[in-house]
């Protein structure tokens, strides 16, 4: 029995038009020329691997010369009537002499003889331009047939002496049901999940769908289980594929370490366990549009499980995921430690930052201050959302978790931080709860402080938005209700100072010295270190030009010129934007400056010169 056995891509090879799948617009056009007898001289199949081109071939030559069915199709190529050829073997111009010679002879029986080559593409430029005077006038009873997965890579010469017929990928769907009938003429049983697995990895391909059918049959017998598939074709199963979702939306990196572990010692390649996660995303990401779920080529059961899953996500989070796994898909082929850089993968998937939560604050806060409520003065408290169990648990995480009541108003807020303390923990429930103050009280309360208070909200709002400096994190109490909650400066300014308007550089070192004391309290003692040692070069408006001697001074200022701005504030009355320059600083002695520099170094020094110099025009003169 084993001797007389036959692979699946040979037994179920199409003998007529209406056996050939998915190409109907190919087949009833040859089959209204044969009926026409209107027969082109020379034909061009063009399209990927698997979907037919060699088999419309032989059917078109079994059709056209009468050949009755019981000769095989692969057979034909022993008549004398039709001539196979495979171009990627005979590509030479040795090889189209030949055929020359070969067409010359008529048909021994029939009304044609056919010449089917495959892979044209390969042959040589020389040998296409042997070719191109007999296919363009051939003798009457000669058809050529080419067939060719890259026409690009034929010369136009040719393309322009051809009917050219583009045949298309198979759909998952139409791979399907082919199996299903193969299986139930073979006495395999198989279920539906099995089956939308084979013909998505066949990539639109029959034949290489009727190849994994035959691996599958002889792993797992005449009995397929979809678990057992997924082993003898080493592919990424549905559930691990939405157990690696499920990590991602409850922010379980644990999970998803164990996950990835138990696949890659299961022997799953790490490449296509890619290829199917952007697949995977993709049909999250459609799955949002319930008009579209016609898109998602998976099974009834299937299609539900990821019109769950997407109720998770937002589109643009989708979006940003597919991004970062295409990316690494590219990147993967080239690292040294996949495995690390594919854990990385998964950590910023589950760490990335929610668009929607951001966007539900921000709105949050929009409606207090519509309703006259001061952001600052409001009660946080938290409740965590809740992981997801399974797909049939899983809800849309927009719904209050508790009813309005008289004395409150109760937002549900989404933040996200990895900061502790007073900041909002990611996918954290926040109430924002009124005080329990009379109209009165409010009004006596916050209206001396409103301003300064509204103030330290949008630089919380900043900072929660930009983040925290990154070289040390600053604790930030949480400012209570009232005027108690304003921080208090280690040197208050006066109220006529804190409306100054700064006219040059040199208020900025008037107070200089003040703002170095409020940095020395405030900030790590790196940082103090690179200001101490910054240098004053120009204001303009409220934008500080400071002067730092290495990349990594200018890197830390840049990285902390909000919290830099406030203290400013603090010393100054005012908010300075600090620009940073890196610039070899050498320190210059007294002795080696010019005149005109000691002149000037000296009114820095001197306040009442100065003000002489700027009341009546003094210069310096000198013989």
């Amino acid at each position: 029995m084993a001797n007389n056995y036959r692979a699946l891509t040979r037994t179920y090879r199409p003998q007529t038009f209406e056996d050939v799948v998915s190409q109907e617009h190919v087949s009833s056009t040859l089959q209204n020329a044969i009926k026409q007898n209107r027969l082109s001289h020379a034909y061009m199949f063009c399209g990927p691997r698997g979907v037919g081109k060699t088999t419309m071939a032989r059917v078109l030559a079994r059709a056209i010369n009468d050949i009755d069915e019981t000769v095989d199709g692969e057979s034909l190529s022993q008549t004398l009537n039709v001539v196979e050829i495979d171009a990627a073997s005979n590509n030479k111009v040795e090889d189209v002499h030949h055929l020359r010679e070969i067409v010359r002879v008529p048909p021994q029986s029939g009304r044609y003889k056919i010449f089917i080559i495959d892979e044209v593409h390969m042959l040589s430029k020389q040998a296409f331009n042997a070719l191109l005077k007999t296919l363009e006038e051939p003798p009457p009873h000669a058809i050529f047939i080419f067939a060719t997965t890259e026409p690009h890579k034929v010369l136009p010469t040719i393309l322009s002496r051809v009917q050219r017929f583009d045949f298309k990928r198979i759909s998952v769907e139409e791979i399907s049901a082919r199996l299903r009938d193969i299986c139930a003429k073979e006495g395999i049983k198989i279920d539906e999940e099995s089956l939308h697995t084979i013909a998505r990895k066949a990539d639109g391909a029959l034949r290489d769908a009727l190849g994994l059918m035959d691996q599958a049959i002889a792993f797992c017998g005449t009995d397929i289980q979809y678990n057992e598939l997924t082993q003898a074709l080493n592919v990424v199963g549905n559930d691990e594929l939405f157990e690696f979702t499920k990590s991602v939306a409850n922010r379980d990196s644990k999970t998803g370490l164990l996950l990835i572990d138990r696949l890659l010692k299961e022997g799953a390649d790490i490449q296509e366990f890619l290829v199917s996660l952007t697949l995977h995303l993709r049909n999250l990401y459609v799955s949002l549009q319930s008009e579209n779920l016609h898109l998602v080529e998976a099974t009834e059961d299937t299609r539900k499980r990821y019109k769950e899953f997407a109720a998770y996500f937002s589109e643009d989070e989708l979006i940003r995921m597919l991004h970062l796994v295409s990316e690494a898909q590219i990147k993967m082929r080239e690292v040294q430690q996949p495995r690390v850089h594919f854990e990385i993968l998964m950590l910023k998937l589950i760490h990335m930052s929610r668009v929607r939560q951001l966007g539900e604050l921000m709105a949050a806060m929009d409606d207090l201050k519509k309703k006259g409520i001061d952001p600052a003065s409001v009660n946080v408290t938290f409740q965590e959302r809740e992981p997801v169990k399974d797909t049939s648990s899983l809800t849309h995480p927009g719904k209050a978790p508790a009813e309005k009541t008289e004395t409150s108003t109760r937002e549900e807020i989404k933040s996200e931080s990895d900061d502790s303390g007073s900041r909002v923990q990611p996918d954290a429930v926040v109430y924002l709860e009124e005080p329990g103050e009379t109209a009165e009280e409010q009004s006596t309360t916050r209206e001396p402080v409103q301003d300064a208070v509204q103030e330290n909200v949008e630089e919380d709002i900043s900072d929660f938005l930009l983040g925290k400096p990154t070289l040390r994190d600053i604790h930030q109490p949480h400012r209570a209700n009232g005027a108690a909650s304003l921080k208090k400066n280690p040197e208050p300014i006066e109220p006529e100072t804190a409306t100054i308007k700064l006219n040059g550089i040199e208020d900025i070192e008037a107070r200089w010295e003040v703002f170095l004391e409020l940095a020395s309290k405030q900030v790590s003692k790196t940082l103090f270190i690179i200001i101490n040692d910054a240098l004053l070069k120009d204001l303009k408006g409220t934008e500080l030009t400071i002067s730092v001697s290495t990349p990594f001074a200018e890197t830390a200022i840049e990285e902390h010129k909000m919290q830099l701005s406030g203290l400013m504030k603090q010393a100054v009355g005012v908010h300075i934007r600090f620009k940073c320059v890196c610039e070899r600083q050498q320190k210059v002695s007294p002795e080696s400056l010019s005149p005109y520099d000691r002149f000037k170094e000296l009114q820095k020094k001197d306040s009442h010169l100065k003000t002489i110099v700027e009341l009546f025009g003094a210069e310096l003169e000198y013989s």
